[in-house]
């Protein structure tokens, strides 16, 4: 049993770890309208026939008193049918508070979201925003897991959206 543990021991300190960073640059437009508020963003992942894998963020009003700020949640459509209706909000590492017009920037590292765990494939980052008295806009945004080398894209939005680009480290 000795010599089994010592070698098991010796492999696994071996064994090269595969991790990745996903960063993610999402700009939100200050848009020129007479009621302006800030959007509702959720980011998750989809394989390549667009089921759900995993969420990476929604931003929503947390501040409302009594939770209210999640009622509205459901106007973010695709992420509601695809995880959020299964989501009690908050939800720690995964919600923050509804960001102000600019670029904002995001970064998972890939053993401490999960991403690690990730079967090699085709994968899409998808991006959903809705606003109070606006509009709604989703974006895909293709990649492949895990990386080799340094991968980038980029896809702009038309209106709730403006560029989303990701950058993926090996």
């Amino acid at each position: 049993m000795r010599i089994s543990y010592s070698f098991m021991l010796g492999a696994a300190l071996t064994t090269p770890a595969f991790a990745a960073d996903l960063n993610v640059k999402v700009e939100i437009p200050r848009l020129t309208v007479a009621e302006y508020h800030k959007p509702y963003v959720a980011f998750w992942i989809e394989g390549a026939d667009q089921v759900f894998v995993r969420n990476l963020a929604v931003w929503y009003d947390l501040k409302m008193k009594n939770n209210e700020g999640t009622k509205w949640l459901k106007d973010m459509r695709q992420w509601w049918r695809k995880s959020g209706r299964d989501l009690h909000m908050p939800v720690d590492g995964l919600s923050g508070a509804t960001r102000a017009p600019g670029e904002q920037t995001l970064s998972f590292n890939g053993a401490k979201s999960g991403l690690d765990k990730l079967p090699a494939g085709e994968y899409a980052l998808v991006v959903e925003a809705a606003r109070e008295v606006g509009g709604r806009e989703l974006i895909r945004v293709p990649f492949q897991w895990p990386p080799k080398s340094l991968q980038t894209a980029q896809v702009k939005g038309e209106h709730e959206l403006g560029a989303v680009s990701i950058e993926l480290k090996p």
